[in-house]
């Protein structure tokens, strides 16, 4: 059975989505962007930045959810340009550096509020 996980240290969904359903088992997150969970974009950052605020989001979310970072089985990183990849992946390294989980990035033809990166994952809760 579908359950909802939403948390007030990630940003409130904005539509018509949740931050984040389980089955008790697998945790499926929302795509999450460098949006303060008070509302405040910060889509001008330094992919650096921004990509840390996208993860904090993402971690809040699967804590919420009784996970942790070693738990994450899969992520999708979502880049307006490809060519922050580096950037992007060396503060993505320090959120997962002992076992990374699977991960594809690719470059989006463009991301909400024009955000330079997004991303979502698929977290284990057994």
């Amino acid at each position: 059975m579908k359950e909802i996980v939403s948390t007030d240290e990630a940003p409130a969904a904005v539509g018509a989505y949740s931050q984040a359903t389980t089955n008790g088992d697998l945790l499926f997150t929302a795509g999450q962007i460098p949006l303060t969970p008070d509302g405040d974009l910060r889509d001008d950052a330094p992919i650096a930045e921004q990509t840390e605020l996208a993860l904090d989001n993402l971690l809040a979310i699967v804590e919420e959810a009784g996970a942790s970072a070693e738990d994450v089985l899969k992520t999708t990183v979502f880049l307006a340009d490809i060519d922050d990849f580096e950037a992007m992946n060396e503060t993505y390294a320090t959120y997962f550096d002992e076992s990374p989980p699977a991960r594809s990035a690719v470059q989006a033809g463009a991301l909400p509020k024009g955000v330079g990166v997004e991303i979502e994952a698929v977290v284990s809760l057994e």
